[in-house]
């Protein structure tokens, strides 16, 4: 029976790779991949000689129905992002949904997404949270920040690394100077950090200290 795979990759270190994620890619007849270079890497690495197709936020709409077809006719196809788990801040929600809606079975593997490591490092309550992703970048970045402001969950965003300062500048002015956060960066790589304070120290931090890498920010929620 055709299926969809979601197969998470490691986020840095190669190791975080499981098993099961290595048999799937061997196994399916097609990968769809966010940038077929930085996942023929991963491949070559771990000797997975599937053949990939690139998908990604400019080419998944057109793509769609074609992989919908691939399936019905009986294909197994596993989609990988750069790094992480698929459809939490990249490509993949389209494609499930649409196989959701043919009842083509969809089947997401466990394994990495920076997220998780990046809550738990940071000593904030994680019994609660909410998960927001990329703040806009303009248009209506302000009234979401607003509304962030009432919110009593701890909240989880990602940020690259050149825009990091005027995003915990935002969080200073909207959540105060005080409100507690934590910026982990290149989790799992050689350089993993985490920096822990209020907004305003370690606004100050990143200004003295220009970051690099992926970059994961928890903020307190509202007490």
């Amino acid at each position: 029976m055709s299926k969809l795979y979601i197969v998470p990759t490691p986020i840095g270190n190669l190791e975080d790779m499981t098993f099961r994620a290595i048999k799937v890619l061997k196994v399916a007849d097609l990968i769809l991949a966010e940038d077929t270079r930085t996942s023929g890497k991963l491949l070559k690495h771990f000797e997975i000689t599937t053949p990939m197709q690139s998908h990604h936020m400019h080419n998944e709409h057109k793509m769609i129905d074609r992989v919908i077809q691939k399936l019905r006719g009986g294909e197994t196809i596993a989609m990988i992002s750069d790094a992480g788990t698929p459809a939490i801040s990249d490509p993949g929600f389209l494609l499930t949904r649409a196989c959701v809606e043919q009842k083509i079975i969809v089947e997401c593997l466990p394994g990495a997404t920076a997220f998780v490591p990046a809550l738990v490092n940071s000593g904030l309550p994680n019994d609660k949270f909410v998960f927001e992703g990329f703040l806009p970048v303009k248009k209506g970045r302000q009234t979401r920040l607003k509304i962030l402001a009432e919110e009593s969950r701890t909240m989880i965003f990602y940020e690259s690394p050149h825009k990091l300062v005027k995003t915990l500048g935002n969080f200073v002015a909207y959540f105060g100077a005080e409100r507690h956060v934590s910026v982990s960066r290149e989790l799992s790589k050689l350089y993993e950090e985490t920096i822990r304070g209020t907004a305003e120290e370690v606004t100050q931090h990143f200004e003295n200290k220009p970051p690099k890498g992926e970059i994961v920010i928890i903020v307190a929620g509202k007490k």
